[in-house]
């Protein structure tokens, strides 16, 4: 029996190591994924490229290249991770998820990171977060290092938070350049329910994206990381 995603259902398989992804774009169906070597970045140590690291810093709040904005366009972000393209042709996200994990942002835990560029969307990505561990789904870019420069906001956003686990579900090419390791799945649900008790705030106005770079790098400088 095909069971219908609700965000009830798809917050309790999270915590539980499971996650949904369908056969295609188009496919009426999701498959309940738990992989026996499970994909993560560390937030604190993330490798981060000396090009990308100083283009990162240097940039302004509004200005160029880029501007980063957090969950002020979900939708557009999610389904752009969802367009099919050159480079990608076949995607796991049909439109069951992006229903679900679009209800699951208007209740506060599906977040999305944008890249703007000159009042256009160039770059993206969105996640769950549940406690002390965020769960990266997918992610696009339209333009050079855009979805690179709102993964560097993303665990600057993280580490200030006090997030301990950022989840990639899987190794890929793309990931391999910032560091993803795997982890066996027992070792991986004992550090996801750690986190699950601990509670942190993905989206705050208490600092601004600037200063939470600034402060991120200084941490990596002070940890000689």
């Amino acid at each position: 029996m095909q069971i219908i995603l609700t965000p009830e259902i798809l917050l309790a398989a999270y915590t539980q190591g499971l996650f949904p992804m369908a056969q295609g774009k188009d496919s009426p169906y999701v498959d309940w994924v738990c992989p026996k070597e499970r994909g993560q970045l560390s937030i604190t140590k993330m490798h981060i490229p000396k090009r990308l690291a100083k283009s990162v810093r240097q940039m302004k709040l509004k200005g160029e290249p880029y501007e980063i904005r957090i969950n002020t366009s979900f939708l557009r972000v999610i389904e752009s991770c969802a367009a099919e393209t050159q480079a990608r042709p076949e995607t796991w996200i049909n439109q069951e998820i992006i229903e679900v994990f679009n209800a699951l942002h208007d209740l506060g835990y599906a977040h999305s990171m944008e890249c703007w560029q000159n009042g256009e969307l160039v770059g993206g990505l969105y996640g769950l977060a549940i406690g002390a561990a965020f769960f990266g789904e997918s992610m696009f870019s339209a333009q050079r290092d855009a979805s690179k420069a709102v993964l560097t906001h993303l665990v600057a956003r993280l580490h200030y938070a006090g997030f301990e686990v950022l989840d990639t579900q899987f190794v890929n090419d793309h990931l391999q350049q910032f560091g993803v390791y795997e982890v066996p799945h027992q070792e991986y649900l004992q550090s996801l329910q750690t986190a699950l008790l601990k509670r942190c705030a993905f989206d705050f106005d208490s600092i601004n994206e600037k200063e939470l770079i600034n402060d991120y790098f200084a941490m990596r400088v002070a940890k000689d990381i």
